[in-house]
This record gives C-alpha cells, structure tokens and sequence, in this order.
C-alpha cells in the first residue's frame, strides 16, 4: 500500500489526542523529572512499587476523546525513562512486571477497537537508564548492540501483539542519526509486521509526516502530511504545579489554524497517577466537543483555503469555504482575494444565511449578528462555484 492509501484517513481526521502518562505521574512534575531532578535510576524504580493507578480505564480515556471529537490517539508505551506501559520479554522494567500487574497498552488498544477509535502508539528509542544510551555506539558498540536489540525487539513487540495499529509515533532519537540507531532496518520489519501503518519524522529518517512541536508552522507548513504536537497547558506529563490551561477558545483557534495550514492537532493530555484526567482538561475537552458538534464540517477533511481576512484562518472542503471567526467583529466581514463566484452565505453555528456583496475579488458579509453567535468560533460557510480559487495579491 502506498504511503497516499495508508494516510488518507490521518488527513482526514486532523483531530487527535495525545497521552503521557508513567511513573513520572506520581511525582507529578512533568516526564522530565528523571533527568532534571538527577534522580538516580534505583531510586527511580522503586516509584514502580507505588504505580497503581486503580481508577485508570481505558474506556473513559477514549469515550472523552471520543466525545471532544478527536479521531485518533496516541499512548506512550515508553518514555525516555525506561519504565514499559505493555508486557515486554526485553525488559522487566514494565507495568506487567511491577506492582500495577497490568499492560496498559493492551487495554488502550482494545478500548480503541471497541469505540471505533484509530490507534497510535508512542515509542522513546532512547532509554536513560541504559548506559549504553549515554555512551554511544563508538565508546560503547557492544553495550550499544545490545540497546538496539531491546530497542527493536520492543518496537517488534508493539507491532506484533496488539493487531492492527494505525500509528507508530517515534521519539528520542537525539544526539544520534539514522544509521546509529538502524532505523531503515527497523522500519523495514515495521512494515512487515503492520502493512498499513504510519509513521513520523523522529526516528531520524522522513516517515509519512511531519511532528512540529508546541507551535504552529506558520510562514513554512511543510508540504507533506504534518501534525502539531502541542499541550493543553505547559506540560506533557502530569505537572501538578501548572495552572497554566490553554481555554477551549484558544485549543480551537490553534486546531482551525493547523488545518487551514493543512495540517492536524495532536492535542496532549497528562493523567494523574491514579489513572484519571485532570478535571481542568476534562471540563475543556467537553467545551471543545460542544463546538466540533456543530462545526466538524469545517475541521474533518477540510485543508487550506487560498482566501484571507483578519478575523481567523480560513478551511476549505469541496466548493466550500470555512470563515473561521475567531475575533468576531459584528455587522460586516470582509474575506479577500476570492477567485469564485460566490453562491451562498450561511453560519454553520445557527444555520442562518448571511447576506453578502462580491466586489471583485473580495466579499463583504452584511449585516451580521452584533454578538458573536458563538463564544469560541463563530463560522461562516461560502457556497463557491467550484473549488477554492485564490487571486494573488497586487496592489492597487
């Protein structure tokens, strides 16, 4: 199957949850902690007696996701911290093997499959706990050897033994390159084992799509499939500490503008240790289903739209423009650089026609609403004659 087959679906669902989530959780400063904190491996490894996250199912992960209208999700297995979320003959270092007396993965996966939902499955190459991680393949090619061999007898692991999985989301490649890390020879073996699989960027060679991280692409969206990872505050695992929660209007804002940059939202969630989500994400998740309710038309399949105006990015899917109104002005906006002609006008939010006059290239909707009929992104759907046709700027 070519690459344009696997990932059509991935283009299409531009919405997606992303999940950290391990031992790390307990302490509740971020996946990091290992590593900024220098806590000591044996240290490290005794939080494993302390993981059992009675109030974690899998089932209640996916129906929220489910629910704020992502299509997809993606599990780490694995952070850089070593400790495995799945049932691993390379390592004893896993929730099977420890206290939880669980495989994560496993129920995830299975959660998944039950609602309808694509699966994705995160896997760190490197490993802190492995000196050989450290010293590298030059100092230590032996010891590296032996990295590699329970780095790709894992990854062999998650592709073998939880049927069919939609995406294997690398990370953790850093300092070392392609040929380090053999990733073409494992890549080959995960093809093998899961034909229709996607992967991304980070296991130093292209993949299928791009993973900008915490930011939007604006100026240069790659020309390929790409998805933005970003966090719903500052945290990719539970951080206790952070307040600091993105609102459902701001989520929003950045999920329309990766499509209209034709790309997709990988929106991260940190659980608690028990298991369970975050009240905060919980309450911004619904807000956010609420409103991809009503206005999915403008997210799901939809891509760039060669059009411009001031009030918020702007999608397109078929004859139809998406006038994503994030700062709503009342009575009267102006949408430019239009090279159709210009059907019909209607908000998708109420339903209501719009009343608009084309002037050239440019379109003026009439007479709107003094309050923004929604509270996040009010959007305004243009009946075109045919697909988006854009007019390039020249001054006049």
């Amino acid at each position: 199957m070519n690459v344009e087959d696997r990932i059509k679906w991935f283009i299409e669902a531009r919405f997606g949850m992303f999940i950290h989530w391990g031992l790390y959780s307990i302490l509740g400063r971020a996946e990091w902690v290992m590593y900024l904190e220098r806590i000591p491996k044996d240290e490290y490894a005794k939080l494993a007696d302390k993981f059992k996250p009675d109030k974690f199912n899998a089932d209640e992960w996916v129906e929220i996701a489910k629910n704020a209208g992502m299509k997809y999700m993606v599990f780490t297995s694995r952070h850089h911290d070593g400790f495995s979320l799945f049932d691993s003959a390379y390592s004893d270092f896993t929730s099977t093997k420890t206290a939880a007396g669980r495989d994560f993965i496993a129920e995830y996966v299975e959660a998944c499959r039950r609602a309808g939902m694509r699966i994705g499955i995160y896997y760190s190459l490197l490993d802190w706990r492995w000196d050989a991680y450290w010293k590298g393949p030059k100092k230590d090619p032996e010891g590296w050897s032996k990295f590699l061999n329970y780095v790709h007898g894992q990854v062999e692991e998650l592709c073998t033994n939880y049927g069919k999985i939609d995406i294997l989301w690398y990370d953790g490649a850093w300092p070392y390159t392609a040929e380090d890390w053999k990733s073409e020879e494992l890549n080959e073996k995960v093809r093998k084992l899961q034909p229709q699989i996607i992967t991304n960027n980070r296991s130093k060679i292209p993949g299928d799509f791009e993973t900008p991280e915490q930011h939007i692409p604006w100026w240069s969206p790659p020309k390929r499939p790409w998805e933005a990872c970003i966090t719903m505050n500052d945290s990719w695992g539970y951080f206790e500490a952070d307040r600091n929660w993105k609102s459902p209007r701001q989520i929003i804002g950045i999920l329309a503008q990766c499509v209209s940059l034709g790309g997709n939202l990988l929106l991260n969630v940190g659980p608690r240790a028990d298991g369970t989500f975050p009240p905060e994400a919980i309450e911004i998740l619904s807000e956010i289903g609420r409103w991809m309710r009503v206005h999915g038309d403008s997210i799901y399949g939809a891509g760039p739209c060669p059009f411009t105006t001031t009030v918020g990015p702007i999608t397109a899917k078929g004859k139809k423009a998406y006038v994503h109104a994030l700062r709503w002005p009342g009575k009267e906006i102006c949408v430019a650089g239009v090279g159709n002609s210009v059907q019909s006008a209607y908000i998708l939010t109420t339903g209501e026609e719009v009343k608009f006059e084309q002037i050239g290239d440019r379109v003026f909707f009439k007479n709107l609403p003094r309050l923004a009929p929604d509270p996040y992104d009010t959007v305004i759907v243009m009946e075109l004659d045919s697909e988006p046709k854009g007019v390039p700027y020249t001054p006049r």
